[in-house]
């Protein structure tokens, strides 16, 4: 790997830290430095901008130190960072799989950087030789993500390892359903991989879509730099709340991911039995992605029914399904069962 400072954007490494969030080191017990209304209380004050509690109870159950932690706006906002922080628009590029998750090729669209992608094979797994293949001098980062969406499977962790070791580049690990999968953490080998960002996050496992709250694991040095581009207060102070609220409920979590687990086999069963259905993929997420003989018409016919599934424009008449409830995965198959196409 390059030195840190030779992949990082010239005037990101110059930048300094936020000076308001150096003041957070200071305790006080009365604040009037932020033009903050004194009524309203705990909503009047701005929120911690490191996270600092949140991020404690993040280490603990994450195997990772606090300093090697940074929370966004849902991953998607650690995404459109990775750009800001390594990649000179109209200058680098990344290379990453397809098909997989879209906004990667979103924020490269926005932060105006080359994108390239190298396709998975038929059993969608990558080829680590063809991804270094379209890397160049200008690569900066490479996009993998694992378990993949909107594939659900693992990458093969053989693949992923000669990555990292062969790019003298960035490798992004996003492992957002991780928690669905039996595949060791790449975040549990910061030491091993210091050219490794993991992403992650509380949206699906955790059951908090809503709050929008992202994670990134890497070297303290990486984490550096992304508290330098973000903004001061990224995190608001509800999401800080009913994050460390879910943080502190670890077990309903683990009693959803067990009932998750078994829904999942139930579903790639039943539907794997449906007429129009012609292969469901190996899946270690939360979803699973079908071959059928039409997706459109069979999405078309979910809506009437008030059900909504993904159809995945990369994958030709491909479904992507999340398992949910019990009783809304059986409302589903009943619904499919009507479908004459």
């Amino acid at each position: 790997m390059k030195q840190l400072q030779e992949l990082v954007r010239k005037n990101i490494w110059e930048l300094p830290t936020y000076a308001k969030n150096k003041q957070t080191i200071h305790s006080a017990d009365i604040f009037l430095n932020a033009n903050e209304n004194p009524y309203n209380k705990p909503y009047n004050r701005y929120p911690d901008p490191y996270q600092t509690e949140l991020k404690a109870e993040l280490a603990k159950i994450k195997s990772v130190r606090s300093e090697q932690i940074f929370l966004s706006n849902g991953a998607d906002e650690a995404i459109d960072l990775c750009y800001r922080v390594f990649c000179e628009p109209q200058k680098d590029n990344v290379v990453a799989i397809e098909p997989t998750y879209c906004m990667y090729k979103v924020c490269a669209a926005i932060n105006n950087v080359e994108y390239r992608s190298v396709m998975l094979n038929e059993h969608f797994q990558l080829s680590a030789d063809k991804l270094l293949a379209a890397c160049d001098e200008h690569t900066k980062l490479i996009w993998v993500c694992s378990p993949n969406n909107p594939t659900g499977n693992n990458l093969l962790k053989e693949e992923i390892e000669k990555l990292i070791t062969s790019f003298n580049g960035i490798i992004i690990i996003d492992e957002a359903y991780s928690d669905f999968s039996k595949q060791a953490a790449f975040r549990k080998r910061l030491a091993d991989f210091p050219n490794i960002i993991v992403l992650n996050t509380l949206s699906n496992s955790w059951g908090c879509a809503g709050i929008r709250l992202g994670m990134v694991f890497a070297q303290e040095e990486i984490i550096n730099q992304f508290n330098k581009v973000k903004l001061p207060h990224n995190i608001n102070i509800l999401t800080l709340k009913q994050g460390i609220e879910a943080l502190t409920h670890r077990f309903d979590v683990e009693d959803w991911l067990r009932i998750l687990l078994l829904e999942r086999t139930r579903m790639i069963k039943s539907f794997a039995e449906l007429p129009f259905c012609e292969e469901v993929y190996p899946t270690d997420a939360n979803f699973f992605l079908a071959k059928v003989t039409n997706a459109q018409a069979i999405n078309d016919f979910l809506l009437t029914k008030g059900i909504k599934v993904c159809i995945d424009t990369q994958c030709k008449n491909c479904l992507r399904i999340t398992i949910g409830a019990k009783s809304e995965n059986t409302e589903l198959i009943g619904a499919l069962r009507q479908f004459k196409g």
